[in-house]
């Protein structure tokens, strides 16, 4: 019994050290338990889709490392520190979107990279912070909800980015800078019939944004309608998901037993659509699983989002969170058939470093945000 009692005394006084160490580096426990079980999970089915090419499988445990660094860093900056340079961050990344366009390097047939020639990397993973960031810069000091005037104007600060983006082209990275500036005013409180409007327009500018579409982009959306009308072409990789998923069933094939995955018929198996690989090898259950956590991360985001005692934190934290959403929700959505094949890689799980240096970055400031919120507070 003695020897139970000093276990559990033992215990308890490690799980107090723990806390302290994560309350002095402004993290938030349950919010990183579930971004590292997202993570472990990522790299154990990752291994089995690179087909156990373990090079591969370190170097994203080296940009896991590298996100992570960046989560801790940013988590210790002052929010007034990151409203002062939020200005500097957007221009420069403006800037970077520019030096692309005129000097960016041309891979697959698409002009994204800038090569510095010690790193080469896309400005557009900035501004997925850097726009919510500088939206709620502009609306946190003005009165909510934000007045027309004041809407128009941060609807042309992610416009203006999101433009640079699609004309690389990168159509998906161009609606999630756009996705994470609308959260910002959706969350500040936008008018219904603001609401209203911008949709009326989305709706009656859709027949002509159709004919400015790359010839690849149309066929995507015509290919979500009819799968079976191109099954070795445009159609090929959702109806090679679809039979992956379905082939796993409720408990799947069993780690690294996937026949689609490992011969090679599922295409992209380790980034657009590893959450295929996971439906075979691990079926339904592990499918659902990640899901779980997916959620349990968001909530708890959106908490710490709400518990931020400044609209500045508030819209910011919040925009990361559902921006996190939108993520999770077009890559599955996309591996099971309801939307359009995309180049969006599942959160933290599919193989990428940049993606992951920034989503762990926009976790961080998220943290930051919140922790900083009790220090004042106390």
């Amino acid at each position: 019994m003695m020897s139970g009692e000093f276990t559990v005394s033992r215990t308890r006084e490690a799980m107090g050290r723990g806390g302290r160490l994560l309350r002095a580096l402004h993290l938030d426990g349950p919010l990183l338990l579930g971004l590292s079980a997202i993570i472990a999970f990522g790299l154990f089915i990752l291994y089995s889709a690179l087909g156990g090419n373990m090079a591969l499988w370190l170097r994203q445990v080296a940009g896991v490392a590298v996100a992570l660094v960046a989560m801790v860093v940013l988590a210790q900056v002052p929010p007034r520190f990151i409203r002062m340079l939020t200005p500097l961050a957007y221009a420069g990344g403006i800037l970077l979107l520019l030096a692309v366009a005129l000097f960016g390097d041309v891979s697959k047939g698409a002009q994204r990279w800038l090569d510095l020639g010690f790193i080469r990397f896309q400005p557009s993973e900035i501004m997925k912070v850097a726009v919510p960031l500088m939206c709620a810069w502009y609306v946190h000091d003005r009165p909510l909800p934000p007045s027309l005037p004041h809407t128009a104007v941060v609807a042309i600060l992610f416009l203006l980015p999101a433009a640079f983006i699609a004309e690389q082209p990168d159509l998906d990275t161009a609606m999630l800078v756009c996705a994470s500036g609308f959260f910002v005013l959706l969350l500040g409180g936008l008018h219904g019939r603001w609401l209203a409007l911008g949709a009326g327009l989305l709706a009656a500018a859709a027949p002509v944004a159709w004919h400015f579409l790359h010839d690849y982009q149309r066929q995507r959306i015509l290919t979500l309608l009819d799968p079976d009308s191109d099954p070795l072409g445009a159609g090929y990789h959702i109806i090679q998901s679809q039979i992956a998923i379905g082939s796993g069933g409720v408990f799947g094939k069993g780690w690294m037993n996937g026949s689609q995955a490992q011969l090679e018929f599922l295409p992209e198996r380790s980034t657009d659509f590893i959450f295929a690989v996971m439906g075979e090898e691990l079926g339904l259950l592990g499918q659902l699983t990640l899901v779980a956590l997916y959620v349990a991360v968001l909530g708890r985001a959106l908490y710490l989002a709400a518990q931020c005692n400044d609209t500045f934190g508030r819209l910011v934290s919040g925009s990361i969170a559902l921006t996190f959403f939108v993520y999770v929700f077009i890559n599955s959505g996309m591996v099971v058939g309801l939307l359009p094949v995309m180049g969006l890689p599942l959160p933290l799980v599919s193989y990428g470093g940049t993606s992951m240096v920034t989503l762990l970055a926009g976790f961080g400031i998220l943290q930051g945000l919140h922790s900083h919120r009790k220090l004042v507070r106390s």
